[in-house]
């Protein structure tokens, strides 16, 4: 098994947790990497705290499980920070991006990281202004593409396009296509 980078998305149920974890994997897939999408279902409903999971490696993956230790952490609605623990497991030298306006600073201290990497990004404000809808969970993969190695911002607008094209007019996914852009320009980091 090559590099193994493990991913836990955070949401609530129809904010698009799902789709934007297989959207990451597509494009890893894309660009030559083995991957894995999947979501963690329970007895949710439509605004339940939920969770995905994606696994993107050079090699072949072998396991086939719950992520328990992710690399990386994706908060898709901030008012989860407090009310589920976010970032159980996460690896020393993890990655925990945000979808929030606060600063990696602030996120950092609410919630208690000491070591890795925090990155914020406004994504529900950057979706209303452009998108004029609060769906911030595909603009998540500009941050991911920004912040992490894994896959490239072109790939990610390319699988967007392709997805969103079957099911939206054009103007909607050029729209689209501008908020993952600004998105990937707009997230901070704190190193």
């Amino acid at each position: 098994m090559g590099k193994l980078t493990e991913i836990r998305w955070h949401g609530r149920a129809g904010q698009g947790v799902v789709t934007a974890g297989e959207l990451l994997a597509e494009a890893a897939m894309e660009e030559g990497k083995y991957f894995q999408a999947f979501p963690d279902y329970g007895p949710e409903r439509m605004g339940a705290p939920i969770k995905s999971y994606t696994r993107i490696s050079d090699g072949p993956i072998e396991v086939h499980h719950q992520i328990l230790y992710p690399d990386v952490v994706i908060v898709v609605n901030p008012n989860l920070i407090g009310a589920v623990n976010l970032t159980e497991g996460l690896k020393e030298d993890g990655i925990a991006i945000i979808n929030t306006p606060d600063s990696p600073a602030e996120v950092r201290q609410k919630l208690g990281l000491k070591g890795g990497k925090v990155a914020t990004l406004d994504a529900t404000g950057i979706a209303m202004d452009t998108l004029k809808r609060d769906i911030p969970s595909t603009l998540m993969l500009g941050a991911v593409a920004k912040v992490t190695d894994l896959v490239s911002l072109d790939s990610v607008v390319r699988r967007a396009k392709e997805l969103l094209g079957e099911k939206l007019r054009p103007e909607v996914v050029e729209a689209n296509v501008v908020a993952l852009k600004r998105a990937y320009e707009e997230v901070t980091s704190d190193q």
